[in-house]
């Protein structure tokens, strides 16, 4: 028989359908029949009893929201209806859970690359990266010529990552793009890498070298172009030799546990948290019982599920820094004249997303029940295994570059809207509805939209457990394929 709908938590006052109501059909919600008032999108939320202006949209368990107008029951009930319950700071109590996650350890392995300081990546690329976007020309010549001389032969890909940053910068957005830049030196994806300097600008090429700090020098080189006659032939010169270290490289078999995914989520829908999020919360709880690591950010789509997180922290201290982490951010907002609720997107909304305490309870099932082991500032490196947080805004560009940048090897990206978008490190697309995967099969990677479809969660999870690990021994996502491959750094301040 098929699922029309689905009522998420015994607490709820709302039901998400999960294929299209039809008005006039009747449901049966907890041996109660419901006629359905009106047409009701697939991933939307019919009511379950009437609402009086004021009361609380109960979803997951949680409030998602209060209703502005009556709404009676069997109706649609959307973001028209429905108002955020968000506004400024708040003080919170550590009220800790115990967390017993009962997931046996298993002896799994993937293939990646061990680098010399004992670092493990899962691909083998090289990497031309400037300090300042005045050089985007020259890192772009030199990486299609390297590709035109070796024709890859020996690495995974080569690439530069240009940005728009490094010079007219100030305080914080000085730091941010240093950080960023050199989180990328360091990651242990890049078999090679060559830094492109211009000499002149704010990230001074000297000084960003010292903040880099200790590098393999067979493997990091620096190239200053106003220091050089030709920074072609200079460039090249340097490539050539990365590129004979680089291409000598070969996988090896690596436990499990040290691989670090990045959880990221765009273009949510109606099924988010039903299919694709739950799935990443599952692999997630998987892969730290593995003594591996997995990484949450998009701290604004925490809102409204953030006391979870908080007392799912291991102590007091990771407690208090999660406040931080989340009053921050929203002072932010609010030092810019910003409501913290100001979210969701249209198209949020119009898959069945009212408000950003709904997108952020179905957002944070991405990082299962663990533990909170650790939290990190923006563009800081990871330093503890486990589940961490991690400051970063919503942004999909910026979120996903951060994820990269504190030390995951690959971010696994729901989406119910789809994306093509690619970060530095493979992006893996999972779709929360089986339409979307069909209609962009050559972005979407993986389809959750099973999990509705009558697959049970933990077969979905370890076709997926599986998947994962071939991306890690090399197998290609389709941003890789398509050559997706861009990075976003947070700006906040002024440009001189």
């Amino acid at each position: 028989m098929e699922t029309k709908y689905l009522k998420i938590n015994p607490a709820d006052n709302v039901a998400v359908a999960i294929s299209e109501l039809k008005a006039g059909e009747t449901i049966t919600v907890d041996g109660i029949t419901i006629t359905v008032a009106e047409d009701i999108p697939a991933g939307h939320k019919i009511t379950l009893k009437d609402f009086a202006e004021g009361d609380q949209v109960i979803k997951y368990g949680y409030p998602i929201g209060h209703a502005q107008v009556p709404v009676k029951q069997g109706h649609w009930i959307n973001e028209k209806q429905i108002k955020t319950n968000l506004a400024g700071l708040l003080d919170y109590t550590y009220n800790p859970v115990n967390v017993e996650l009962g997931i046996p350890h298993e002896n799994r392995t993937f293939k990646g690359y061990r680098r010399k300081n004992g670092d493990v990546g899962i691909r083998n690329e090289i990497w031309i990266i400037p300090t300042v976007g005045c050089v985007n020309g020259i890192a772009n010549q030199l990486a299609e010529k390297l590709r035109q001389e070796t024709g890859g032969k020996g690495v995974d890909a080569i690439m530069a990552y240009t940005h728009n940053y490094g010079c007219s910068q100030l305080g914080d957005d000085h730091e941010n793009t240093k950080k960023i830049l050199r989180d990328m030196v360091l990651h242990p994806n890049a078999g090679a890498v060559l830094v492109v300097g211009l000499g002149c600008e704010n990230n001074q090429p000297d000084v960003f070298k010292e903040f880099v700090g200790e590098v393999d020098p067979e493997r990091v080189q620096y190239m200053v172009s106003q220091k050089v006659e030709d920074e072609i032939e200079e460039g090249m010169r340097i490539l050539r030799k990365l590129y004979a270290v680089a291409s000598k490289d070969v996988r090896e078999e690596v436990p499990l546990s040290e691989l670090r995914v990045g959880l990221k989520c765009g273009g949510s829908d109606g099924f988010s948290g039903i299919t694709a999020n739950p799935l990443l919360g599952m692999f997630s709880d998987y892969l730290i019982a593995q003594g591996g690591t997995s990484v949450l950010t998009e701290v604004p789509e925490m809102f409204g599920a953030e006391t979870i997180l908080m007392n799912r922290c291991k102590n007091e201290e990771l407690f208090n820094q999660t406040v931080h982490l989340i009053n921050d951010f929203k002072s932010y907002f609010l030092s810019h004249g910003e409501p913290v609720g100001e979210n969701p997107s249209p198209g949020n909304k119009a898959g069945g997303i009212s408000t950003l305490e709904e997108k952020a309870l179905g957002c944070t099932q991405k990082c299962g029940k663990s533990y909170v082991m650790g939290v990190m500032p923006y563009g800081e490196r990871l330093k503890v295994k486990g589940l961490n947080l991690l400051s970063a805004p919503g942004n999909d560009l910026v979120a996903a570059t951060a994820l990269a940048s504190c030390g995951c090897h690959m971010v696994l990206f729901t989406t119910g809207r789809g994306t093509p978008f690619g970060t530095y490190v493979p992006t893996m697309k999972i779709s929360t509805n089986s339409t979307l995967a069909k209609n962009k099969p050559t972005w979407i990677d993986f389809n959750a939209g099973v999990i509705v479809e009558n697959e049970p969660m933990e077969e979905t999870c370890r076709r997926f457990t599986d998947y994962i690990i071939q991306v890690a021994s090399g197998e290609l996502t389709n941003n890789e394929k398509k050559g997706y491959r861009e990075i976003a750094i947070f700006k906040n301040g002024v440009t001189l």
